[in-house]
């Protein structure tokens, strides 16, 4: 693996990297509240306006790119970095919405799970039959904080299920190469967690909190943000507090830990593209700019890929 090198800057805290076909780049700016493209050269283009806080994202079967949405923070500066500070004051709630970007327009999908509101969903992954698991990390208030929990959209968009609470703070989620099992990345726990997948939709239970099993925890101050896969069924977790990428096989090692080209409490997300998916981009959320580096092995190629994607503004 070689060091990163910055490929954009100037965002207002990116998460959520997906890489389209074309080889641009999507991210969501949670501060900015909207998703932005940036093309192979570097360039930056907002290119829709998502209200709340969009948070994590994927490529739909349909087209149409998924978000999870916090409902929105507040924010402060502090050192030259952006940082949460709390819920908006102009919560709008949580939700899992769907943006179609060619035509600029945002649907709401989902802000309750049995009559229960979602309090910040934050990270999606889709399965092989277009079902979708996200996590909700719950909402934070001065004194204390909602149990997170894991969810499962079924295709079709008809039903939402809960499938793992109470959590922690569960942040990023992600699916082994073979999708039979669903990693959570908690950031209150600072560990990896993981449940066997039945069928679509159906975990086995384990012994811990939500029915997880126990797969990693990082040393030290470290904690978790979001996560992916490689095809090698290792996780690429970004780490908050000492800002890195630590890479963790599926049983449970550590393989490798890159630290930051400049140091960043709040690296956030990992996301594989670029010839034959051996280039990973990471988000640095505080610093407002996204890594390139490349990778051992290729990524793992995701269920869905395809993104109608806006005619590309002037140069």
């Amino acid at each position: 693996m070689t060091a990163m090198k910055q490929w954009a800057e100037g965002l207002s805290f990116p998460e959520g990297p997906v890489v389209a076909p074309d080889g641009s780049v999507l991210v969501v700016e949670i501060r900015g509240r909207c998703v932005t493209r940036i093309f192979p050269d570097g360039r930056v283009e907002r290119v829709l306006e998502v209200p709340g806080g969009p948070n994590g994202a994927a490529a739909g079967p349909d087209g149409r790119l998924y978000l999870c949405n916090n409902g929105g923070f507040n924010w402060a500066r502090r050192d030259g970095l952006d940082v949460v500070a709390g819920r908006a004051d102009d919560w709008i709630g949580g939700s899992v919405q769907a943006a179609d970007l060619a035509a600029g327009t945002l649907e709401t999908l989902f802000t309750e799970c049995d009559g229960r509101p979602l309090g910040a969903p934050n990270d999606l992954v889709f399965d092989h039959v277009g079902g979708i698991y996200f996590t909700d990390n719950a909402s934070t208030y001065p004194r204390h904080q909602d149990r997170g929990g894991l969810y499962y959209i079924s295709p079709g968009l008809d039903r939402i299920t809960e499938v793992g609470f109470p959590l922690g703070h569960p942040n990023g989620v992600a699916l082994s190469p073979d999708g039979s099992r669903v990693y959570v990345a908690d950031t209150l726990t600072s560990a990896i967690w993981y449940w066997d997948v039945e069928s679509p939709g159906v975990l086995a239970q384990g012994p811990h909190d939500g029915g997880a099993n126990f797969l990693y925890r990082l040393p030290n101050v470290k904690t978790f943000d979001s996560i992916a896969v490689d095809a090698e069924g290792n996780i690429a977790a970004a780490t908050l507090v000492e800002g890195s990428v630590v890479v963790v096989s599926p049983r449970g090692e550590t393989i490798a830990v890159h630290e930051m080209p400049e140091p960043d409490p709040l690296t956030t997300n990992v996301a594989f593209g670029g010839d034959d998916l051996r280039t990973a981009f990471v988000t640095s959320g505080g610093r407002g700019r996204v890594y390139a580096m490349e990778w051992h092995c290729p990524g793992l190629r995701l269920n869905f890929s395809e993104i109608r994607l806006p005619a590309a503004g002037p140069v």
